[in-house]
């Protein structure tokens, strides 16, 4: 894989550390598990969009773009965390956000409003907010502004790249550890953290099984959207490493009511890791994550001999925004 030669800015706090949570495995009976804490990466409290973002900004900076617009939800961790990259690099940004007005200045959209972002929030699917984008950055072109578009997370090809990377960071710190992991764990929403792993771990022909927790989207889906953006990403870094849909792992049965509607288990295992490791989850994405964690222990699908990888991908400030649950 050739990584170097595509435009990066650094953005993150590199390598996040891989810590062992000794009492949270011993509070689940085993298996051994670590936590790579990309809740760590430093770019506005954190999360995992911030390498992605280093390599999205970075094409930025490289097509001289002024003004970046991206989508999500009215607590989208990418949204909050594209407008402190903007924001560092000198560039504006608009963000069109799915909900419903009025909102209450909290979590991650009161980050947004402190950073300084331009807000519009829309209703309808995420198609229909890509529409919106599209009208807004061709009336700023009109207007002789260079902008970009950035999709929902920062699931494209490029965007993804930063978690090939991590890959790569990963494996290097198991093998400094003397581990070779079974499994590695996380939150799967766009998808393009999953594409980046899968097309990672088998392009450095690596055993570790990556499963993706969905948060959102229905196993097939997700899985034919994961493959996809690996194998744009693929071409990118001038890879051969093909994905296809049977390397992609997804589990869809933790999603609960919807996304961004938290489970009595999300609450569950945000409380299980504050209470043993100190660490928090977020009730969008990483506490459906562990919730799936400890129900494929308890079932057996993941065995006590196993050695897991549990990647916190952040998303802590929108624990403010649900304070109903605690």
């Amino acid at each position: 894989m050739q990584i170097g030669h595509l435009p990066r800015v650094r953005l993150a706090a590199l390598p996040t550390p891989l810590d062992e949570a000794l009492r949270l495995t011993k509070a689940l009976g085993g298996p051994r598990i670590l936590i790579k804490r990309d809740d760590n990466t430093g770019l506005a409290m954190g999360g995992n969009k911030a390498r992605k973002l280093e390599f999205l900004m970075g094409e930025a900076l490289a097509k001289g773009v002024d003004t970046v617009l991206t989508t999500g939800a009215v607590q989208s961790n990418h949204a909050r965390m594209t407008v402190a990259a903007a924001n560092k690099l000198g560039m504006k940004t608009i963000l069109v956000l799915r909900g419903d007005e009025p909102m209450e200045n909290e979590g991650n959209l009161l980050l947004d409003r402190i950073f300084g972002a331009k807000v519009r929030v829309v209703k309808g699917d995420y198609d229909r907010m890509q529409q919106e984008m599209e009208s807004i950055a061709e009336d700023l072109r009109r207007k002789g502004h260079n902008p970009l578009v950035i999709p929902v997370g920062g699931a494209t090809g490029i965007g993804s790249i930063g978690y090939v990377d991590m890959t790569l960071e990963l494996v290097s710190q198991l093998n400094a550890m003397g581990l070779k992991a079974s499994h590695l764990i996380h939150a799967s929403g766009s998808g393009g953290t999953q594409a980046g792993l899968a097309l990672g771990a088998k392009a450095l022909n690596t055993d570790m099984r990556i499963l993706g927790i969905s948060v959102s989207r229905k196993r097939d889906p997700l899985k034919e959207r994961v493959a996809g953006i690996a194998n744009e990403a693929a071409k990118l870094v001038h890879s051969d490493c093909k994905i296809a849909l049977q390397d992609v792992e997804v589990y869809d049965e933790y999603i609960g009511e919807g996304y961004g509607i938290p489970t009595k288990e999300c609450v569950e295992a945000i409380r299980l890791l504050a209470e043993t490791e100190g660490i928090l989850l977020d009730p969008v994405y990483t506490s459906k994550a562990m919730a799936g964690l400890t129900d494929l222990i308890r079932r057996g699908e993941i065995s006590r001999k196993d050695t897991v990888v549990f990647v916190h991908t952040g998303g802590t400030p929108a624990l403010f925004a649900y304070k109903h649950l605690f």
